[in-house]
């Protein structure tokens, strides 16, 4: 098995890296572990403390349950990855199972920050973008999928995106094996890793 961590900063195109992955990978050799499902529930919260989490700090992830998770598929085992609502900031009561295949990729902003998911990761991949791009797709996808308004989105943006992307995501590309610049786009560094992929898989 390969273990590949994909991260990031918010509205990268991080997804767009992991599809191209696929793609170019036997069908059915992929299993993909967002780090998005391992946000800690917060249903304890009242909604208006829900409002004030910041889902861009380490602390919003439950990194324990993510390492058990690979350490589990590693092993062979199939696991219960969490169901989570940005709309509710809750988990679903169902999971989801995922059963261990020849690639799996765990992808997310902070992945790369975690000592302990760096150290189960063979191949750890940093994808770049401009901060006016990234911010582009942070906006569409905020208003669309999470139900923000177009202020909503610039206030989150200033007081959380911006501030813990120079904190805790910027810093951890030194942690990269690979860097791909211009995001999604770049198919040329997407088909080089893909290669490595390949390789790392007949040895």
């Amino acid at each position: 098995m390969l273990i590949i961590g994909i991260a990031g900063g918010s509205g990268c195109g991080k997804s767009t890296v992991v599809n191209e992955i696929i793609k170019r990978l036997p069908k059915n050799s992929v299993t993909v572990i967002p780090q998005d499902a391992y946000y800690k529930n917060n249903i304890h919260l009242s909604p208006e403390e829900r409002k004030r989490i910041n889902f861009d700090h380490p602390s919003s992830i439950e990194f324990s349950l993510l390492v058990n998770h690979i350490d589990k598929l590693k092993k062979g085992e199939t696991v219960g990855m969490p169901i989570y609502s940005y709309l509710t900031c809750t988990r679903a009561d169902e999971t989801i199972p995922v059963s261990p295949k020849k690639v799996v990729i765990v992808e997310g902003i902070l992945i790369l920050t975690n000592p302990q998911v760096r150290k189960r990761l063979d191949i750890k991949v940093f994808v770049d973008a401009d901060a006016d791009d990234r911010l582009m797709r942070i906006i569409r996808r905020d208003m669309m999928d999470r139900g923000r308004s177009y202020q909503e989105v610039l206030t989150h943006y200033e007081v959380y995106v911006k501030p813990m992307h120079l904190l805790f995501i910027e810093p951890s590309k030194r942690y990269a094996d690979i860097i791909v610049p211009q995001g999604g786009t770049n198919i040329i560094a997407i088909d080089i890793l893909t290669s490595k992929i390949k390789i790392n898989l007949i040895e």
